[in-house]
């Protein structure tokens, strides 16, 4: 490889993109980068926020491939029979488990979420439920960062009678030879607060119910998302085993809708590029960014800034041209 490719990559990051702790590059299958800023290791993990999502996606396509939950078509309630939505409400009996997946649910809160009703309640999946529906219309594009998609954990919990964390240790970490992180419980507002501000933290928030989050809160280093990226530029299967379904990562990387206002297109909980890229991306820039017409996966680890500089730009214009060179 070029070495000054690399140097100058690595002035730019300093220079631009200071928060950024680990990054790791992949071409053709082999680790050909790695590098750590900001006090970070490669065994440090990093709260990835939105990049939870496309892990969980993940869960929810092994769960369908094993038989745990049918298809995509459910309707959401099927998997709470105990729920019950309040009189004359219609919309979210028609919610579908894939209109969650690919951001095509309505919410009854519009523009301000009610997040501090949130973190207090007992049940992030009941409080969701609550949420759900309304007078929006199912089908059309609406991004929730962070409350609502706690429905799909609820899915899993209730289709395997057994925790996420158990599932995706068994059928998706363990695999990897991924460390399970264990279970993060908030007793106190400042405990939750002293996650969100801690750099480097080990684990997997969980509501007060035990039911692991969905749209945010999973941690992991900058190699294990490398790994997941990995995962899904092979189809699904890591070390001559199929560990998520070809059919499943055709479908999740498949554009399903789109946020007309930012012309992005979106699958299965992944973000899609217009060149066959794909990428899980969460807040402050954490990144898993996949291109297989390049054989190439990032994966960038970042600590928490507001307004951060977007990593894909970073990719696109000093990462892929390096790839070039070594093609």
């Amino acid at each position: 490889m070029n070495e000054t490719a690399f140097t100058e990559l690595e002035e730019i990051i300093e220079r631009d993109y200071k928060n950024i702790a680990g990054m790791q590059i992949s071409y053709d299958g082999a680790v050909i980068y790695e590098k750590y800023w900001n006090g970070c290791n490669a065994d440090k993990r990093i709260h990835i926020y939105s990049v939870t999502k496309s892990i969980v996606s993940a869960l929810i396509g092994i769960a369908i491939d094993k038989g745990y939950i049918t298809d995509v078509e459910q309707k959401v309630l099927e998997f709470f029979p105990e729920y019950m939505p309040k009189r004359g409400e219609k919309t979210i009996q028609n919610i579908t488990l894939e209109n969650l997946l690919t951001m095509t649910a309505p919410y009854k809160y519009r523009f301000f979420a009610p997040y501090i009703k949130y973190f207090t309640s007992e049940d992030w999946v009941e409080f969701s439920l609550d949420l759900l529906g309304g007078k929006g219309n199912i089908g059309k594009f609406r991004y929730v960062p962070l409350i609502g998609l706690d429905i799909l954990t609820g899915i899993l919990t209730k289709a395997t009678k057994r925790s996420v964390s158990e599932f995706a240790a068994e059928y998706l970490f363990s695999p990897l030879k991924i460390d399970t992180p264990p279970n993060i419980f908030f007793y106190s507002k400042e405990e939750q607060v002293a996650f969100n501000k801690e750099k480097y933290v080990d684990g997997w928030v969980v509501d007060p119910m035990g039911v692991n989050t969905a749209g945010w809160g999973l941690t992991l280093s900058a190699s294990e998302m490398l790994k997941i990226g990995l995962l899904y530029l092979n189809h699904g299967v890591w070390e001559n085993k199929q560990i998520v379904s070809t059919g499943w990562i055709t479908e999740s990387i498949k554009e399903h809708s789109r946020w007309a206002a930012r012309k992005l297109s979106y699958g299965y909980l992944w973000w899609l590029g217009d060149d066959g890229g794909y990428a899980a991306m969460g807040d402050g820039g954490n990144i898993i960014y996949v291109n297989p017409n390049r054989k190439l996966v990032v994966s960038i680890a970042s600590n928490f800034v507001r307004r951060p500089k977007d990593k894909i730009e970073l990719i696109k214009k000093h990462i892929e041209p390096i790839m070039e060179i070594k093609r």
